[in-house]
């Protein structure tokens, strides 16, 4: 009876700190880290709204982007930020151009000083590549988020797939999609002349069926379709980014993660299936030039043994 009375408070004791910790942890995330951060940069001459408890700015951000997005745009006019950074424009207008936002209990510093760009770019290891919503790396990831010497690791490994040679190579790909996307458009041109046209869809199609061809080759319906998977799951990592992301939450089996999951292990399947389809053909075309080496060889050997015997 007495193990057990210890035992138990052993492990009500246990998980006590357990709590604790937990909590002090989520105090800590959500508001002691998030004010020091502010009242440092203020210090520094940094001016933004004050920290709201676990939204920051979340909510005026979305409701400004709502706001803008529902108005139409000028087609003369190729001012596209008001359309799309509503509340960066604010912020920078009320605060000036040192000032920083809140993305939930994630500070955003903005900086327009040209100078001091310049000064982050060259310091890659003291200012790394954000890392906010875990959601993104379904949709994402690779050289755009790496860092140090994996990052330049992989960018040695693609820089040849960049050569100017072979991109040139290229060119009759880049040509045909460019002449079929233009010769639907002419037929879409009424008798008089003239065609009123939203180009942003046949532009993504542009996109997609150029990476389609030159990329997947012969299995260029193959990529069109892992293109339009990629298109749903960016819709949907752009609805799971709008709510504020906690610790865990992609592990929760709610329909939009089942969906995102099931979509990233669907173009992950058709990537294998293409890139085994691609080794086995370039394992053909190794052994075909083999073969095709030996039997030159072979030849040679046999005219030259027959000039011996002459």
């Amino acid at each position: 009876m007495g193990i057990s009375l210890a035992t138990t408070t052993v492990g009500l004791w246990v998980l006590s700190v357990a709590v604790l910790i937990w909590a002090w942890r989520v105090l800590n995330w959500l508001w002691l880290t998030p004010k020091k951060l502010e009242r440092r940069l203020r210090k520094e001459g940094f001016q933004g709204n004050s920290y709201n408890f676990w939204y920051g700015d979340s909510k005026q951000m979305t409701k400004m982007i709502m706001e803008a997005r529902s108005k139409p745009m000028n087609p003369s006019d190729d001012d596209i930020a008001p359309h799309v950074y509503p509340h960066v424009l604010q912020t920078i207008k009320n605060y000036g151009k040192n000032s920083f936002i809140w993305l939930g209990p994630i500070l955003r510093v903005i900086i327009m000083d040209s100078e001091q760009i310049k000064d982050i770019f060259n310091k890659i290891y003291e200012f790394p590549k954000p890392h906010t919503n875990p959601f993104i790396k379904l949709l994402a990831t690779g050289i755009a988020d790496y860092e140090g010497e994996k990052w330049a690791k992989h960018r040695k490994i693609i820089n040849p797939a960049f050569n100017i040679e072979k991109l040139k190579l290229m060119l009759p790909t880049f040509y045909q999609s460019s002449n079929d996307m233009i010769s639907k458009w002419k037929a879409l041109v009424s008798p008089d002349g003239t065609c009123e046209l939203d180009v942003w869809p046949s532009l993504q199609n542009f996109t997609c069926d150029v990476i389609s061809r030159t990329a997947f080759g012969c299995s260029y319906e193959e990529g069109k379709r892992i293109f339009e998977l990629l298109k749903v799951q960016t819709e949907l990592i752009v609805k799971a980014k709008q709510s504020i992301y906690f610790p865990g939450l992609r592990f929760l089996p709610t329909s939009l993660n089942k969906k995102m999951k099931e979509i990233n292990k669907d173009i992950q399947t058709s990537l294998t299936v293409i890139i085994n389809r691609r080794e086995k053909a370039m394992e053909a075309d190794i052994l075909i030039g083999n073969h095709r080496q030996g039997m030159r060889s072979f030849k040679f050997l046999a005219a030259k043994n027959q000039t011996l015997m002459d």
